[in-house]
């Protein structure tokens, strides 16, 4: 199974997006114990210290433990956090291919999402359609969270330019996916976004409608400056925020399927009641 010569990414990325998507797709369940590493480079074809910098980044995402003596096991914990950008990646290999967003600003998305849009436009995946949803706060609004310091009330200036943050990630995400089916690289695509009045206190990505990914922001004083002006606020840290996943295939249905479907219940009442349609 020798690496893509074409695949410009460094060969112990690829070595781990190979072993996190055979993790991922249950070819290694839980508790199974990986190939030594030297068995791991013949497959790949690389050296030992190639798929040893590729089980480091799988270690720091919490897929796999080492243990001394024994070797290199898939973790049996599925309540994980985790990075979400492997599972971007890899859901665009569907043919049909959903995105549904809930949070503050998209930012992250907009990071992650960047790769496999740009894979599609130089030819190497070929979805046949591509819808992403977007649910963010309304920035026209008083918010309740965040808030000043000192008054523990709306900022109008945060919010200004809380605004052109997300305006800036929700569009770009907007223009990239319309614009494959514009170019005529996919067959269909779509890109919503629509705002709310409720002040968000987590992220949920939903993908493919068979993943969940489930963070809280953590809110922390933070000072921002704006137009000259110079303010501290309690804000909600999207970076900061660590992803759980949850999959409709785990075995467990009281942290998977399940969850999987009540966050999609909600997802739906949400965008289908309170969200209005975002104005440009």
């Amino acid at each position: 199974m020798p690496l893509d010569p074409d695949d410009p990414r460094p060969p112990y990325v690829q070595v781990a997006n190979a072993l996190r998507a055979a993790i991922l797709t249950k070819k290694f369940s839980p508790g199974d114990k990986l190939p030594s590493r030297n068995e791991l480079a013949k497959t790949y074809n690389v050296a030992p210290m190639t798929v040893q910098n590729a089980l480091r980044e799988l270690r720091e995402e919490g897929l796999i433990v080492s243990r001394q003596g024994s070797g290199v096991f898939v973790r049996e914990r599925t309540e994980r956090p985790i990075g979400l950008r492997p599972h971007i990646e890899r859901a665009f290999e569907a043919q049909h291919v959903t995105v549904d967003f809930a949070g503050f600003s998209g930012e992250t998305l907009h990071g992650v999402i960047a790769e496999p849009l740009d894979k599609i436009r130089i030819g190497r995946l070929r979805p046949e359609s591509i819808r992403v949803r977007l649910l963010v706060p309304d920035p026209r609004q008083p918010w309740t969270l965040p808030v000043t310091v000192d008054e523990r009330t709306d900022s109008p200036v945060f919010r200004k330019r809380a605004e052109e943050i997300m305006r800036r990630n929700t569009l770009a995400i907007v223009d990239s996916v319309t614009e494959l089916a514009d170019l005529g690289l996919i067959n269909e695509a779509s890109a919503e976004i629509r705002v709310h009045n409720v002040p968000p206190t987590f992220k949920l990505y939903l993908i493919n409608d068979e993943e969940a990914f489930f963070g809280f922001y953590p809110v922390r004083e933070h000072v921002i400056s704006y137009d000259g002006q110079t303010e501290a606020m309690y804000d909600l840290m999207g970076k900061d925020a660590i992803l759980f996943h949850h999959s409709a295939n785990d075995d467990d249905t009281s942290t998977g399927s399940q969850y999987v479907e009540q966050a999609k219940t909600w997802f739906e009442s949400m965008w289908s009641s309170v969200g209005k349609d975002f104005q440009r």
